[in-house]
């Protein structure tokens, strides 16, 4: 058991170290450097019932709005976790299946008449405002202990950077480059009772651009 909290404590701080030493995305763009313009829905619950007999899947998603404004296409990649207060975290997709997202399609139908699932959006975004995309990006339900989430969502920017790890080296002895990439951080509060799951809503508490 020692060993589990020590190890688990050792990851944690390495993960620590990393995000302390992380640059941060530039104030200025660089001159080939893009990001989309996007608008988002906050998380809400969606439940569902596989069978008549059987008990409800209850599932998180959020909706983004994106619209490339660069002079350009680009190039779409995305990744998007949610993570608890709890150090859990989950990727979208995970565990889903596509009635869900038909759930959410019926629900949102007036106002998202052309929402896609994040699986199926495809790696490029076309420039301009009549190629905007609306996207649905949906989780599993998490741990009930959890008082708060983030929301990280990559791809909506080519700008990276590389940082040394603060732990790991390669066979030279050189510390190994960690790659990151301008990230979207959305950042929430859980309220009402979280063993409830059909009464626990979100608090918006803020976003920031963050490298990770």
């Amino acid at each position: 058991m020692k060993s589990f909290i020590y190890g688990t404590l050792a990851v944690w701080a390495a993960a620590a170290c990393v995000c302390l030493a992380a640059p941060e995305p530039a104030i200025v763009p660089g001159p080939d450097d893009w990001t989309v313009d996007v608008r988002f829905e906050h998380p809400q619950q969606i439940a569902l019932r596989p069978g008549a007999n059987s008990k409800p899947r209850r599932f998180w998603y959020t909706i983004i709005t994106l619209t490339n404004k660069a002079n350009r296409d680009v190039d779409f990649y995305p990744k998007c976790d949610l993570m608890t207060d709890t150090f859990r975290i989950i990727p979208a997709g995970k565990n889903t299946s596509t009635a869900v997202f038909e759930q959410i399609k019926r629900r949102h139908r007036r106002r998202y008449p052309f929402l896609e699932p994040l699986e199926k959006v495809g790696n490029k975004i076309l420039q301009g405002e009549d190629n905007t995309k609306d996207i649905a990006i949906i989780w599993p339900d998490f741990d009930a202990q959890a008082q708060g989430i983030k929301v990280f969502i990559t791809g909506l920017s080519n700008e990276t950077a590389a940082i040394d790890h603060p732990i790991a080296k390669d066979k030279t002895g050189k510390p190994v480059k960690v790659f990151l990439r301008k990230t979207l951080e959305l950042s929430y509060k859980l309220r009402g009772d979280t063993a409830l799951r059909s009464d626990v809503k979100v608090a918006y508490k803020g976003k920031r651009w963050i490298m990770r």
